[in-house]
């Protein structure tokens, strides 16, 4: 059955439907885990809003389950093949259709790559702010499925609060527009920010009018090096207390220090137990450092002012922190996000939870917004004891993000791998209300199936 649907679409979209097995395979998951592993029928790669919208009848009529994708960089599962789908590539709808300086706007095709925006962009004085660390290959449109975040979001927000207007295809094949093209507009629901975050499940993302901002005239780098890991998470309430707002700031406990070194054949660790990176920007960025300089020395922080190729080394380095996988290694990580004021005694406790369950830890922080990163790991050659050992720690690490009023997802999305955590998370009634939302966008349940809420 599914053959004889996929030659109607082959004929319909020629050369855009590839059942080619190197392909499927190559285009079956994100770098998430793989909880179900499966096998697209088809990969689908559109040019035009009109290909979107032949794809979308064919499969409400088919019911065939569709998955969007963009260059697969998300972390969570949200882009897995699930069996039976389809995968909608938009990697080849990737124009920059407008930049408009004064109204400090653009508007995007969602397989523009993030830092070609931003490239484009710069000539004008202006950025796109949101700059999650796959930036280089990720693209606008998985960045918006996921309310992707960032490096810079400690000042500028996540990628909702850069997304001013959508065009949007759902289930059946109609084409909506949400959203405004001025900063400001309340009229009805706000069903821009509704879908920014939907992974797909709602419908597929054709088109994005972006906020730009302000490209800094001044921009100022500290290396901050404490002893030990909460005493930089202290840090950060100190940067805080100052009422001072950094651009930038990260924070790497020493175990994530020694495998950039080893890594990278830089020499952090060797420069103190932990590091807390600063950026601050705009004309007022010297006066900036200059107050979180004394908030943290007075904590006995060594601070350093980094020139401008050492600072983009070390913004570099914090993009790759989480590592590459190693196979030598069972790995679990999160990126949980909790109150700032409960930072000191989350680390500590992470730090508790992987000595009691006998695993390494390492955590990097987008410590500005309380968004963790804790990458708990051990040897395979432990074998499975090791591995049921570090998922236990990791799903008590999810729980006490929760108990200290945070949450199972900061940046990456719920995708397939945390539904399991979403009910720790909302109560009934409102799982019911997402459901329904799911059902009214998407009434054949063909969108994305199995991802982002629990159904």
């Amino acid at each position: 059955m599914i053959a004889a649907a996929l030659d109607e679409l082959g004929h319909a979209l020629p050369g855009r439907v590839s059942t080619d097995p190197e392909d499927l395979t190559r285009n079956s998951r994100d770098q998430g885990p793989v909880l179900e592993p499966a096998l697209p029928s088809a990969v689908i790669r559109v040019r035009t809003v009109e290909d979107v919208q032949v794809v979308l009848r064919w499969a409400s009529r088919h019911r065939v389950p569709v998955v969007s994708r963009g260059a697969g960089s998300g972390v969570s599962g949200g882009a897995h093949a699930t069996q039976g789908c389809v995968v909608l590539s938009l990697e080849l709808m990737n124009h920059i259709l407008a930049i408009n300086p004064d109204d400090e706007t653009a508007v995007v095709e969602p397989g523009v790559i993030n830092a070609d925006l931003n490239t484009a962009v710069a000539e004008h004085g202006l950025m796109y702010a949101p700059d999650p660390a796959s930036y280089r290959w990720s693209t606008i449109g998985g960045n918006v499925a996921t309310n992707a975040g960032g490096l810079r979001c400690a000042k500028y927000g996540v990628t909702r609060d850069s997304v001013l207007a959508l065009k949007v295809v759902l289930a059946g094949g109609t084409l909506i527009s949400t959203g405004h093209s001025t900063f400001k507009g309340v009229a009805g629901y706000d069903l821009t920010a509704l879908l920014t975050g939907s992974e797909g499940t709602l419908g597929v993302v054709v088109q994005v009018t972006v906020r730009l901002r302000y490209l800094p005239r001044d921009v100022r780098t500290l290396a901050a090096f404490f002893e030990d890991f909460p005493q930089a998470a202290a840090g950060v309430l100190a940067i805080g207390r100052a009422r001072v707002q950094p651009s930038i700031l990260e924070l790497l406990d020493g175990r994530t220090l020694e495998a950039l070194d080893g890594a990278h054949g830089s020499n952090l660790r060797g420069r103190g137990g932990s590091l807390l990176l600063v950026r601050t920007d705009g004309y007022g960025a010297a006066a900036e450092a200059a107050a979180i300089r004394s908030a943290l020395l007075g904590l006995g922080a060594v601070v350093e002012e980094e020139g401008s190729a050492e600072a983009e080394r070390l913004v570099d380095l914090r993009r790759h922190s989480r590592g590459d996988e190693v196979d030598d290694l069972f790995r679990v990580g999160e990126d949980v996000a909790i109150p700032k004021s409960r930072l000191v005694d989350y680390v500590e406790a992470l730090e508790s939870m992987a000595a009691r369950y006998a695993v390494q830890l390492k955590v990097v922080a987008h410590a500005g917004d309380g968004n963790l990163h804790p990458t708990f790991w051990a040897e395979r050659s432990e074998g499975p004891q090791a591995h049921a050992r570090l998922d236990e720690a990791l799903d008590e690490s999810v729980r006490l993000a929760l108990a200290l009023g945070g949450t199972i997802t900061g940046e990456h999305g719920v995708g397939q791998f945390k539904r399991r955590w979403l009910a720790w998370e909302q109560e009934p009634a409102v799982l019911e209300l997402q459901a329904r939302i799911k059902e009214v966008f998407d009434p054949l349940g063909i969108l994305n199936p199995g991802k982002a809420i629990v159904a």
